[in-house]
């Protein structure tokens, strides 16, 4: 499950954490876009439930110096020694250019840099390297990890998916399609055996279809027409069903935008149905390749009229 769940104060997660446990759920993934950081949720994890794996997707390799990356992630790995993977990824022009006043260049670049760096730096090694995007001059961390946490690298189209296949522990997709995973997965094979493949997924586990769509209508015209995954979409064989998104998108029409998305794209890339249906359509995923298959959940009605149904929720998408 990625973590913190929305309108769950930080400080309330350990509850939080005790019912995703006790549900079957194995993982706890975090996110970084504007809310909590990466790291912090995480860190809270790993005194709390010291049995969950923990995972970052992702950390914007933008972001954060390539040295405190790497101790952010080091002291992670200390904290939870052998449950932690670090999931590193370009991000966007937004978040990293407009949030937090990085250049966004060369994201390939950058990100094959980065992981490179981090890979030494976590093993302890003294790293003393000028890269293509970057320098660092005689770094070596004071307390490598005793278990160097594994890098996986999140990645859309065939560049980075080699990239991945090549010198990550593991790739992480987001904002597919069940169906599209083997499409993925084409440019990543053959892979090592421990190769993880991770997805987030978002589900919206609620009978009410039309709340379902409008909320992933949304989310739907708010990413995929960020450039790097309308490309994403074209690459996926999606041009024709969101150019009337996109054309609408780009005069500035957000309502016609949204009315445009099909429901058929709605329904693939957004889980929803009854948390049993949800669950299935989630296996799905593992089905086609995911080892890692991570929901993301969504607001529901029954959610906003009474919190508390999320104790009844949580076992219906966890077993």
């Amino acid at each position: 499950m990625t973590v913190p769940l929305a309108g769950v104060p930080l400080a309330d997660h350990a509850a939080v954490y005790a019912a995703l446990t006790d549900a079957g759920f194995t993982d706890l993934w975090s996110s970084e876009v504007a809310g909590a950081d990466a790291f912090t949720p995480l860190t809270l994890a790993s005194a709390w439930q010291p049995r969950a794996r923990l995972g970052t997707a992702i950390a914007p390799v933008f972001t954060r110096g390539p040295g405190l990356l790497a101790m952010t992630a080091a002291a992670l790995a200390e904290a939870a020694p052998g449950r932690f993977q670090l999931g590193i990824g370009a991000s966007s022009p937004v978040v990293a250019g407009d949030w937090n006043a990085a250049d966004f260049a060369r994201p390939y670049a950058r990100s094959r840099d980065m992981l490179r760096f981090l890979r030494a730096a976590l093993a302890g090694e003294l790293v003393d390297e000028a890269y293509d995007t970057f320098t660092v001059r005689r770094f070596r961390l004071e307390r490598p990890p005793a278990t160097p946490p594994p890098v996986l690298l999140a990645a859309l189209r065939p560049g980075m998916l080699r990239l991945a296949a090549a010198e990550a522990d593991g790739v992480i997709l987001n904002w597919l399609a069940a169906t599209d995973v083997p499409r993925a997965l084409a440019e990543v094979r053959p892979a090592r055996p421990d190769f993880d493949v991770v997805a987030r997924i978002f589900v919206c586990p609620t009978p009410d279809a039309g709340y379902a769509r409008t909320v992933a209508r949304r989310m739907i015209a708010a990413y995929l027409t960020v450039p790097a995954y309308a490309e994403f979409h074209r690459w996926l064989g999606r041009e024709a069903a969101l150019a009337g998104m996109w054309t609408a998108w780009a005069a500035g029409d957000r309502r016609g935008a949204l009315a445009a998305i099909p429901d058929e794209v709605v329904d693939a890339l957004i889980v929803h149905g009854e948390p049993e249906q949800c669950r299935d359509h989630v296996a799905a995923y593992a089905k086609a390749g995911v080892t890692v298959p991570v929901m993301a959940l969504l607001p529901t009605p029954e959610l906003e009229k009474d919190p508390t149904t999320l104790a009844k929720l949580l076992p219906r998408l966890g077993r």
